[in-house]
């Protein structure tokens, strides 16, 4: 299972939200580029950026910053939050970043998933934002009427290889993953899942582990000190 340390951005600052909040950021580090080369350093498989900006606004605001982070670290890092046109998703990829996460717009725009799954392949991954299993999107401003199995089983026949599940209720509590949420996923698609939301300790990424899925994604706990990400990536490996 790959560990995937979180940076979320908002003015160009490394924040985090209580239940996707944004009334309720907090600054959780002095520089994003600093933060994310930290975690290079410390070893981490993937950086998992997201522009919260650019989920609200519906367009990149913050894509100066995030491909000089690309430039400038070898980890590789996945960027969502704005991503409403190819000509954006094209900018990323082409300036560093090795995935693309489509949020609302996979929801909203069926050919533009298509043409990104078709350029892009592995590169282009889909955000399942759920509040009480349904789908959100607009910065999980919005809840949509689409199941979460639903719609993740529709993205697999699409061709999307990769998939970031976040229960919004969990995200940034620090009160453990939604293990039951993930365990009915894993028996109904083949898809690879990352898990992203609640994570509070070491003992979440071993339950985690043991779902056999692809990813974890960790902020707050990070930030917070409940998790070390060393031991984590260690643990996750053995």
């Amino acid at each position: 299972m790959l560990i995937l340390p979180a940076i979320d951005i908002i003015d160009g600052k490394p924040v985090r939200l209580y239940k996707g909040d944004y009334s309720k950021k907090e600054i959780v580090a002095k520089d994003v580029l600093e933060t994310a080369k930290h975690f290079e350093e410390i070893g981490a498989d993937w950086i998992h950026l997201v522009d919260l900006d650019g989920a609200k606004e519906k367009e990149p605001k913050n894509m100066k910053l995030i491909l000089k982070i690309a430039k400038e670290i070898k980890t590789p890092i996945e960027i969502g939050g704005g991503m409403r046109n190819l000509e954006t998703i094209k900018k990323y990829i082409e300036g560093g970043v090795k995935r693309v996460i489509l949020g609302t717009a996979a929801i909203e725009d069926e050919k533009l998933l298509r043409e990104s799954i078709k350029l892009y392949g592995n590169k282009i991954a889909v955000g399942i934002d759920c509040k009480d299993e349904y789908i959100c999107g607009d910065g999980w401003l919005y809840k949509s009427k689409i199941h979460y199995i639903e719609f993740a089983k529709k993205l697999e026949k699409l061709g999307v290889k990769n998939i970031i599940v976040t229960d919004i209720s969990k995200d940034g509590t620090l009160e453990g993953p939604n293990i039951d949420m993930l365990k009915k996923l894993k028996g109904e698609v083949s898809i690879d899942i990352t898990a992203s939301g609640g994570i509070k300790d070491i003992n979440d990424i071993k339950k985690l582990k043991e779902l056999n899925i692809y990813g974890a994604i960790t902020g707050k706990a990070i930030y917070k000190k409940t998790l070390d990400l060393e031991e984590s990536l260690k643990v996750s490996k053995d």
